[in-house]
Order: C-alpha cells, then sequence, then structure tokens
C-alpha cells in the first residue's frame, strides 16, 4: 500500500481524488474490522482438522453469502443465472462439509469454515457500502486495525515472537502485500462497478488455485468426494462467474 501512496504521490496531478471515508461510513467500517478479525479465527481453528484443499473450496460458500445478504439486507439485484450458480455451490460445499469417514457425519471443523465464510460474506457487502471512498483508505484502515487486533489476540493466548526466526515476519508481510492489500484494493474497485454479489462470483476462481497448490504443496491425495464436489463447485462457480454484471457505474456514486 506505501507502493501505491507513492504513486499517487508522483502522478497525483494525473490521477483522480478519490472521496475520503465520512461520518455515515463509520458503522460500516467497524464491522468491516470486526468480521475481518473474526474470519480469520474462524478459518484458522477449522483448518486444524480440515485438508487445505478442501478449506480452499468450501471458502466458496463466501459467494453464496455474500451473494444472500446482498439480497436480503442491501437490496442488490440478483439473476437466475447467479441464483443457478449459488445453488450449486452451495450443493458441493454441502458435500465437502460431511466427514468422509462416517456416513452423514457432519464435520465441526467444516462449521467453522463456513462460519468464516459467512462472515467475510457480510464483511464484503460492509465493503461495497463505502467503496465509493478512496480503497487505499480502506485498505490501510482494515490493515493497521484488523492486523494490530489479530496481534493483540496472538500475545493473549501466548503466542510469541523468536529472535531466530524473525525473518519470517518479512516474508509474511511481502505475502501480506499480494495477497491481502492489493488483492483488496483491486477488489474493492471492481464493488463499484459490479455489486458485492458479482465480485464475490469472480473471486470465485480462487479457491480453485488454492486447491489445486494445496494438493501440489503438501502432497494430499484427493477423496473421490473431494473430486465430485470439486466437479460441481467447477460448474457452480463458471455459471456465477459468466453472468452479466446488473449494476452500472455511475457518475457520482454517492448519489446512487
Amino acid at each position: 500500500m506505501v507502493f501505491i501512496f507513492l504513486i499517487r504521490k508522483i502522478f497525483k496531478k494525473k490521477i483522480k481524488k478519490e472521496e475520503r471515508l465520512t461520518k455515515k461510513d463509520i458503522p460500516y467500517v467497524i464491522m468491516m474490522v470486526l468480521l475481518d478479525v473474526i474470519a480469520p479465527i474462524l478459518m484458522m481453528f477449522g483448518l486444524k482438522g480440515s485438508s487445505a484443499a478442501n478449506a480452499s473450496l468450501l471458502n466458496n460458500f463466501e459467494i453464496v453469502m455474500t451473494s444472500l445478504i446482498a439480497l436480503v439486507i442491501f437490496k442488490e439485484k440478483i439473476s437466475l443465472r447467479l441464483w443457478c450458480g449459488i445453488i450449486i455451490i452451495t450443493i458441493s460445499c454441502v458435500i465437502l462439509s460431511f466427514d468422509k469417514n462416517e456416513s452423514l457425519s457432519f464435520s465441526y471443523y467444516s462449521l467453522l469454515i463456513l462460519l468464516a465464510a459467512l462472515c467475510w460474506g457480510l464483511e464484503n457487502n460492509c465493503t461495497r457500502k463505502i467503496s465509493s471512498s478512496d480503497p487505499l483508505e480502506i485498505v490501510l484502515i482494515k490493515g493497521l486495525c484488523s492486523g494490530t487486533c489479530s496481534l493483540i489476540i496472538g500475545f493473549i493466548i501466548g503466542e510469541r515472537i523468536l529472535l531466530e526466526n524473525i525473518w519470517t515476519i518479512f516474508i509474511a508481510l511481502l505475502i501480506g502485500l499480494i495477497a491481502y492489500g492489493l488483492s483488496i484494493f483491486f477488489y474493492i474497485y471492481a464493488q463499484r462497478f459490479i455489486g458485492a454479489a458479482k465480485t464475490s462470483a469472480y473471486y470465485a476462481i480462487n479457491p480453485f488455485i488454492a486447491s489445486i497448490f494445496s494438493l501440489i504443496l503438501f502432497l494430499e491425495i484427493p477423496t473421490i468426494q473431494y473430486l465430485i464436489a470439486l466437479f460441481i463447485m467447477i460448474i457452480g462457480a463458471f455459471l456465477a462467474s459468466s453472468d452479466k454484471p446488473l449494476i452500472k457505474r455511475k457518475s457520482n456514486h454517492k448519489n446512487e
């Protein structure tokens, strides 16, 4: 984000000035930060009893929750094609959520991952409500507040930074720059044009990439249950992401 800030300073005359957050945005900012702290915690606990590949696909449930919340709470329009994609993705998530070793035994860890997806779904919609403001300002708030809260929680539960592992901090910062900072920066820009539900649907490709990497890096052998869910998830994600945007960009987003 510092990199983007410097570019803005150098080319400030050519780059359009962004609107700042206002007092009416504060409730959405607070919810955004809180949910961004809770969701990763739920995800971390869920990962303890679930494979990385399964968790990656289950996280696609974020699309479903984002779309439903956008429809019910924020009155965002959802097309029939997107609904079909949402339903198919939900079926895939249900398949992945049951323990493969026991018939009809729901996995507690899968539930935690789905709850994390619920939090991120609501967080996506809160971010959508303030997406007309400066994306850099939003990302800085998310990063600083959520990161500080997570650091405090880590110290409370006994986590410590060891001097011999100090180098891992710089690796984490580099990963955070790409996977968190730049990712959210572009995500917020996309929400301006196509809304929370549609942006989340396009984002559906992310779990597939993560799933493939987890199979390669951790040498996880995919089960029949996983492969069936993957096939169904691909169909659902295709339907959701190939739908036409229902929200058109207006010249003054604040007046939408």
